[in-house]
């Protein structure tokens, strides 16, 4: 029987209930569910607004539940339609009366919400935590390759010479950008609607603040209105995953590039590859290409849920129903690739030779030749436009800046003189780039310092 049959004389049909339960998704919550309901009725014995039996009786009978849950033992019926209204059916059959009182003063409209912000706080934090294991995988690879060379791309052009950990280390301040995303969507969720009723609140004496500090949340939300019709942080936490997948899909594009035979600079773990049923010699990587297309279906979820609550009216409204799945998704997802992505980097080998032969090639040091004749006094317009021509004269000649002679530079510009072949070597124009942010190795260090300080940070918050 429905909650709500009282005013109504038929029920619902077969089809309309599958259509429209949400049990299927939100079962997942019963933890929640269960803590919220057992905060909500010490509250009410509290406030003496039942008594303090019907509270032990509520308490004890709630434990029961979430035992068989957690051991299987749990049947879920698919007209309960909800999780709620499934825990405090069978509540009531073992408890009696005192677990009709478990409502008093509160709505599924409260209830829902609650569930769903206590769970967005902890999916959160387990999304921080895998964060801080990718960034680790990161900062050790950088760490354990502090003088590879590879080279650096721009519009997927070999532009300037950069360090292998320099590299690494962007990727892993992007993560950081994206903990601090995470940690900005558990602030957004971590506050307590609980006790706001349908809409309006309730006539009934209810503690608030108590509710809240049982939950651990750190706030109460102040509009009734706004604390049942809010989704706000489950937008939060869904953006957050976004930008973390795309972040993903990037460094996971790098590394197919990586491992094809024309670069040559990584070889995948076997536990991180797959093979071909047709070609023998293949090691393909599945894992980095799934994690690619995994991104739209991320970002995918973010739109459904802005789709969602576009135009909705205060306060709750049924298409609010549909928030749940798509924060799953989203989160679930976005857990298990920063895991294979932490574990894909821990295990690649790293190929120096290969990093260090390809930089030689792609006219690399051009901007540092133009630089030399920039600090002799040329302006740098008029460099740049001496070291194109060189370039071009190498592209007719088919060689490399390097094999031009003194009198080929001379011939360009008279400011040339034989110190030009510090210009043109590889590893000295790395270690020029010593601004703070460059990649140098000098400047790659103190870098290396704030990151891991940052890691170290992070990682307190969630001791």
């Amino acid at each position: 029987m429905a909650l709500w049959s009282g005013r109504f004389e038929e029920g619902v049909s077969e089809f309309t209930q599958r259509f429209g339960a949400s049990l299927p998704v939100d079962k997942k919550m019963y933890e929640e569910d269960i803590a919220g309901s057992r905060a909500h009725a010490k509250m009410l014995a509290a406030q003496g607004i039942i008594s303090k039996e019907d509270q032990e009786k509520i308490d004890a009978g709630l434990a029961g539940i979430k035992k068989d849950i957690e051991e299987g033992n749990f049947d879920f019926d698919i007209n309960d339609e909800d999780i709620h209204m499934a825990i405090e059916r069978v509540l009531t059959q073992r408890i009696g009366s005192a677990g009709a009182r478990l409502h008093t003063g509160r709505s599924r409209n409260d209830q829902t919400i609650t569930d769903a912000r206590l769970c967005a706080k902890e999916m959160a934090k387990g999304l921080m935590k895998a964060n801080l294991t990718l960034r680790k995988s990161l900062l050790d690879v950088a760490k354990a390759h502090p003088d590879v060379i590879m080279p650096g791309y721009t519009h997927m052009q070999h532009a300037q010479p950069v360090l292998f950990a320099h590299h690494m280390l962007a990727y892993y301040w992007m993560f950081t950008r994206d903990f601090a995303r995470l940690h900005a969507a558990y602030d957004s969720a971590d506050a307590n609607p609980l006790g706001s009723a349908a809409l309006a609140g309730t006539s009934y004496p209810l503690d608030r603040q108590m509710t809240a500090k049982l939950m651990g949340f750190s706030r109460v939300i102040p509009n009734s209105m706004d604390a049942v019709s809010d989704h706000d942080f489950q937008l939060d936490l869904q953006y957050a995953c976004s930008v973390s997948m795309i972040h993903l899909s990037r460094l996971a594009e790098e590394i197919v590039l990586w491992s094809t035979s024309e670069f040559g600079y990584i070889t995948l773990s076997d536990s991180y590859s797959t093979g071909s049923s047709i070609m023998p010699q293949k090691k393909n990587p599945d894992f980095a290409e799934l994690m690619r297309g995994k991104t739209g279906r991320v970002v995918g979820d973010l739109m459904g849920l802005l789709m969602v609550m576009k135009g909705l009216p205060l306060a709750y409204d049924k298409d609010m129903q549909e928030d749940k799945e798509g924060t799953f998704d989203a989160c679930h997802t976005l857990h298990d690739c920063m895991i294979c992505m932490s574990g894909m980097i821990s295990t690649m080998t790293i190929h120096p030779d290969a990093m260090a032969n390809s930089a030689q090639k792609g006219y690399m040091a051009a901007t540092d030749v133009a630089d030399y004749l920039a600090k002799k006094g040329l302006p740098f317009r008029k460099a740049h436009e001496i070291v194109g021509h060189l370039v071009l004269e190498c592209e007719k000649r088919g060689c490399q800046l390097s094999d031009l002679s003194l009198e080929d530079f001379k011939a360009e510009s008279p400011l040339f003189e034989e110190d030009i072949t510090k210009a043109l070597d590889i590893p000295s124009c790395v270690k020029a780039r010593t601004t703070e942010g460059g990649t140098a190795p000098s400047a790659v260090a103190d870098q290396m310092k704030k990151a891991q300080a940052q890691f170290d940070a992070d990682s307190a918050q969630l001791a």
